[in-house]
């Protein structure tokens, strides 16, 4: 179940039918919980996702090899040094 938590949260920057009842000024805790029996997000499995992969790389023969990228990367970094 996802939860998100939120300590010390301004009641200003609450929506106006939640802050009804709470003081000016203060802070409170939120918690927003999903109601019910939320539905887990799909997930893939190792062999799935092995799949996948096999499919690009069938459909898509560049390689890049390690050299390669990091040179590239070494360019793209270099390019915010100038």
């Amino acid at each position: 179940m996802n939860k998100i938590v939120r300590e010390h949260y301004p009641v200003e920057n609450l929506p106006a039918d939640l802050r009804e009842g709470l003081a000016e000024g203060t802070t409170v805790r939120i918690v927003v919980e999903m109601e019910g029996d939320a539905p887990n997000p799909a997930k893939t499995s190792f062999d799935e996702f092995m799949k996948t992969v096999e499919a690009y790389r069938s459909q898509n023969g560049r390689r890049v090899t390690t050299a390669e990228a990091v040179a590239r990367i070494r360019e793209l970094r270099d390019e915010w040094d100038d």
